[in-house]
C-alpha cells in the first residue's frame, strides 16, 4: 500500500477539526431539534465530504487506499447504527431537554473521537509488534456476530462503571442548567446532569468501538485510514440520530446486517492470521499459504450488500406492518368515536333528568 504523504495527513487532521468546531460553533448558536428536512440535508452534506475525501485518497494514494477507506468508513457507519440505540436509551434515561440534544451528542462524540483515537494508537503498535493479535480479533468479532444474532444486548443499557462511580461520588442536581456543567443548588454547588450524560456517551461509545476498531483493522492496517473512518461516520451519527430515531427499532433486521458484517471480517482476519502465521505451534511457525486473502473490494461489497439486503428487508416489513396498523388506528378510531357518542348520551340524560327534577321542585312550590 502507497504511504500517505505527510502533508496530506496533517492537512486533513487540521481539516477535520476545523470541521468539527464549525459544526460545534453553529450548534452552540442556535440550540434547537432539527426537521427531518435539516437532518437528512446534514447527513447528505457528511456523506459527501466522506466521498470527495475518498476521491482525494484516491488522487494522493492511489485505489487500495481510497478502497480501504471507503470500505473503513461504511463499515464503522453501519457499525456506529448501534450506537443510536444506546443514545436514544440514554437521552430517555437522563432526560436531556430535547432544545440542547444536539449539542450534547456532539460534544459525546468528541470525547469518543478523543477515546479512539487512543484506542486506535494502542491497537496499531499491537499489530505491529504481534501479528498473532489478528487471531484475538478475528475470534471476538465472530463471537460479537453470534451474540448479535443471539440479541444478547441487554447489557447495552447499563450505566458504565465510570457512571456508576460518578453517581456515588459526585454531587448531582437533578435538572439540567442549559449546557452548565456545574450550577448552584440550596447555595451548594452541584454537577448537573450534563456530565453524567457525555461520560456515558464518550464511554459507552468505546465499548462499541471494542467490536468496530478491530473490523476496521481487518480491512486496513493503516491508524490514518482507521482513524479518519472513523471520524466521517461519527461525525454524520448526530444527524442520523435525529433522523432515525423513531425508526430504529423498526430496522428489525438491521442486527441479521451487522452480524454478516462481523462474521464476515471475523473470518477475514481469521485467514489474515493464518496466511502471515508467525506461531510456533501451528504449521511450525510458518506461513500458512493455502489461507486465501480477502481483498478490499470484495470486502466492500460484502458490506454494502449486507447492510442493503437487510434494510430493505426491513422497509419491506415496515410496509407489510403498515395496513394492519391503519387498520388497528381506524378501529380505535372508531372504538374511541363510539365511546365518545355513549358519553354524550349520558350527559343528555342527565340533563334531561336534572329538568325533570327542576319542574317537579317548582311544581311542589
Amino acid at each position: 500500500m502507497p504511504e500517505l504523504p505527510v502533508v496530506f495527513e496533517v492537512g486533513s487532521m487540521i481539516a477535520l477539526v476545523a470541521i468539527l468546531l464549525a459544526d460545534l460553533l453553529i450548534v452552540a448558536r442556535r440550540p434547537h431539534v432539527p426537521t427531518l428536512r435539516e437532518s437528512g440535508v446534514w447527513v447528505g452534506i457528511y456523506v459527501g465530504l466522506a466521498l470527495v475525501f475518498a476521491v482525494l485518497m484516491l488522487v494522493f494514494a492511489g485505489g487500495d487506499s481510497a478502497g480501504q477507506f471507503l470500505a473503513g468508513w461504511l463499515t464503522e457507519y453501519s457499525l456506529s447504527i448501534d450506537n443510536l440505540f444506546v443514545f436514544v436509551i440514554i437521552m430517555a434515561r437522563f432526560s436531556v431537554p430535547k432544545k440542547i440534544q444536539q449539542e450534547v451528542l456532539l460534544l459525546g462524540i468528541i470525547i469518543a473521537l478523543v477515546l479512539r483515537g487512543i484506542f486506535i494508537l494502542v491497537g496499531a503498535q499491537l499489530i505491529e509488534n504481534f501479528s498473532w493479535i489478528f487471531y484475538i480479533f478475528g475470534a471476538w468479532l465472530i463471537w460479537t456476530a453470534i451474540q448479535q444474532l443471539r440479541g444478547e444486548d441487554e447489557d447495552d443499557q447499563k450505566d458504565t462503571f465510570i457512571v456508576r462511580l460518578l453517581r456515588r461520588r459526585v454531587r448531582l442536581t437533578d435538572t439540567y442548567d442549559g449546557m452548565k456543567f456545574r450550577t448552584h443548588h440550596d447555595g451548594v454547588r452541584h454537577f448537573t446532569p450534563l456530565l453524567i450524560v457525555l461520560i456515558a456517551i464518550g464511554t459507552t461509545d468505546l465499548l462499541f468501538a471494542l467490536d468496530s476498531i478491530p473490523a476496521i483493522f481487518g480491512i486496513t492496517e493503516s491508524p490514518f485510514i482507521v482513524f479518519t473512518a472513523n471520524v466521517f461516520a461519527l461525525m454524520g451519527l448526530r444527524q442520523l440520530y435525529f433522523l432515525l430515531g423513531g425508526l430504529l427499532e423498526r430496522l428489525v433486521y438491521l442486527k441479521y446486517g451487522i452480524a454478516v458484517i462481523l462474521a464476515f471480517i471475523g473470518v477475514k482476519l481469521v485467514l489474515h492470521a493464518l496466511h502471515d502465521n508467525e506461531l510456533p505451534f501451528l504449521n511450525g511457525g510458518h506461513h500458512i499459504e493455502w489461507a486465501p486473502e480477502i481483498n478490499t473490494w470484495v470486502s466492500l461489497l460484502v458490506i454494502v450488500a449486507a447492510m442493503a439486503v437487510s434494510t430493505l428487508a426491513s422497509l419491506v416489513r415496515m410496509r407489510g406492518e403498515t395496513p394492519a396498523t391503519d387498520d388497528g388506528a381506524v378501529t380505535n378510531t372508531a372504538t374511541d368515536g363510539e365511546a365518545a357518542t355513549d358519553d354524550d348520551r349520558a350527559d343528555q340524560d342527565r340533563s334531561d333528568q336534572d329538568r325533570s327534577d327542576q319542574d317537579r321542585a317548582r311544581t311542589a312550590d
